[in-house]
């Protein structure tokens, strides 16, 4: 009787480098689309929080009116919520309007303008954008409230 050796049988159950390959390359594709999602997002909540602050600037600054019978000049700005004023008497119960300043998401400070040029409230504050850059397109202000 002739013997022969019989060797175990592989097994055919894994991957192959190219099914590897292209599992990684839709990962990697999925995720570079959920990151592209993600900034659209962030640029969104951004501009939402610069709406939110210029709502409280706008209410400091009515408040700032209304216990000193007149608003802050430009050359003052919005420091003028924070400090007491100096060239006309303030009232004896001044207090700040403000904790501190405040800036943009961008990390500029707003800009104040007395008077206002879009806003026919009388001022303008706004933000300068993503770009830093005052007075262009990509500004929002209390007009846009």
């Amino acid at each position: 009787m002739k013997h022969t050796t019989t060797h175990p049988r592989r097994s055919t159950s894994g991957f192959t480098l190219v099914e590897m390959v292209l599992v990684l390359g839709i990962v990697a594709l999925l995720v570079g689309a959920g990151i592209v999602s993600l900034t659209g997002v962030l640029d969104s909540g951004k501009k939402t929080r610069v709406k939110g602050d210029l709502t409280t600037l706008t209410s400091a600054l009515r408040s700032y009116e209304t216990d000193n019978m007149f608003l802050p000049t430009s050359e003052q700005g919005l420091s003028a919520l924070l400090e007491k004023p100096t060239s006309r008497p303030a009232p004896q119960n001044w207090t700040a309007k403000l904790k501190k300043n405040l800036l943009d998401p961008w990390g500029n400070p707003y800009r104040y303008r007395r008077p206002g040029t879009k806003d026919k409230g009388g001022f303008d504050v706004y933000s300068s954008g993503p770009d830093g850059v005052a007075d262009n397109t990509d500004d929002i202000g209390n007009w846009d409230l």
